[in-house]
């Protein structure tokens, strides 16, 4: 329960600081009659409301997962956080393929599906993002095919 609450709290305060950056939005004299800040405002407000009913309302005692598990998210996000800072010098194909087949492995311990998986993930996203959605990614680094 004091976990819950504790969620809730800093959900709170994080809702109301959108919020209160939601007014600091300002409005042109071409917008439309809701205008700009509503949505965001209305965002904030629900996750407040929400907050709160976290706050009054705890579930029970979460079941924390063991150590083991912990450790292998934290993993999971250096990998991404890694991998965010990957593309753009590496191009898209390889740090692609090494995150997703870490990722895979950490879901089933198969290093050949790992690798496989990995592989054809990369190349099977970027055939759909350059070609599909017209994205202008780069599948190697820059100077290795031009």
């Amino acid at each position: 329960m004091a976990s819950d609450r504790i969620f809730g709290l800093v959900g709170l305060f994080v809702a109301l600081a959108y919020v209160a950056s939601a007014t600091q939005i300002q409005t042109s004299f071409l917008s439309d009659p809701v205008g700009p800040r509503a949505f965001p405002i209305a965002v904030g407000v629900i996750a407040a409301l929400s907050c709160l009913v976290l706050i009054i309302r705890p579930d029970a005692d979460p079941d924390w997962p063991p150590l083991r598990t912990l450790g292998a998210l934290l993993i999971s996000v250096g990998v991404l956080v890694a991998y965010a800072f990957a593309l753009r010098p590496l191009g898209f194909i390889v740090p692609t393929a090494i995150a997703a087949a870490i990722l895979s492995y950490q879901i089933s311990p198969d290093v050949r599906a790992a690798v496989l998986t990995g592989t054809g993930l990369s190349v099977g996203l970027f055939l759909l993002f350059r070609f599909v959605l017209g994205l202008g990614l780069f599948p190697f680094p820059r100077g290795i095919l031009s």
